[in-house]
């Protein structure tokens, strides 16, 4: 049905199985491992478009693991947790997951999860973005909204388009200072604050059918407001 190999680090071997049963069932290639380290070295001799991570491991936890694909690979991350609290969500955000699943679980939201983060992620292709009627193309700093072209200031082009290059991913305000201020930004925290709200309104003006939303405690996303 498709190449799509996804990459399902568990040490539990029933959930791995499980996970696994249910995306060969959609056509997807899977491939396990037990832990970190072999999940560090399977990434090294496959093409892997995907992982799916448990949190508690022995000695490579997923947090740890997580931190180490996304030194050196651009994939997308589903975390497999028992904690639903926000700080160890927050956690899994600060270090770059992209979304969670909270057992116990229900394998055919592991399935929808995976199909909605494939999604996300190839909306990407040569710096462009297309999301609903909202287009980016990077390398000219060109945005348009229904075909109309619109012109922001640099910071809120960047903090636009780390936003849409990942939709429905939510960013901390950490996140965003340090990738788009940078790490030896002293400012206000709150300047993110500021710029988001400058953002959103453009884009209400604009009618655009995209809307950054905020996630109280953790940060903001992106996401098609479909309406």
């Amino acid at each position: 049905m498709n190449h799509v190999k996804v990459l399902v680090v568990d040490d539990d071997a029933n959930i791995r199985e499980l996970i696994s049963i249910f995306l060969n069932a959609e056509g997807y290639s899977v491939i396990e491992a037990e832990n970190g380290e072999k999940a560090l070295m399977l990434l090294e001799k496959n093409s892997i478009q995907i992982a799916v991570v448990d949190v508690m491991m022995p000695e490579i936890d997923g947090y740890e693991l997580t931190k180490e694909i996304k030194k050196f690979y651009d994939i997308p991350i589903l975390m497999v947790t028992a904690k639903g609290e926000s700080q160890d969500k927050l956690k899994g955000f600060d270090l770059g997951v992209d979304d969670y699943v909270v057992k116990p679980f229900d394998p055919l939201e592991i399935v929808a999860r995976v199909k909605a983060l494939l999604r996300r992620f190839q909306l990407i292709s040569d710096k462009n973005i297309l999301l609903g009627n909202l287009a980016i193309n990077q390398i000219k700093y060109e945005i348009a909204v229904n075909e109309q072209s619109i012109t922001l200031p640099l910071k809120e082009f960047e903090l636009l388009f780390k936003l849409a290059s990942q939709s429905g991913r939510i960013f901390t305000r950490n996140d965003l200072i340090e990738q788009i201020w940078g790490l030896d930004y002293e400012g206000d925290e709150r300047t993110v604050d500021v710029h988001i709200k400058r953002v959103r309104e453009r884009l209400r003006e604009l009618k655009a059918t995209v809307e950054i939303v905020t996630i109280r405690g953790l940060g903001y996303k992106l996401e098609e407001n479909n309406t």
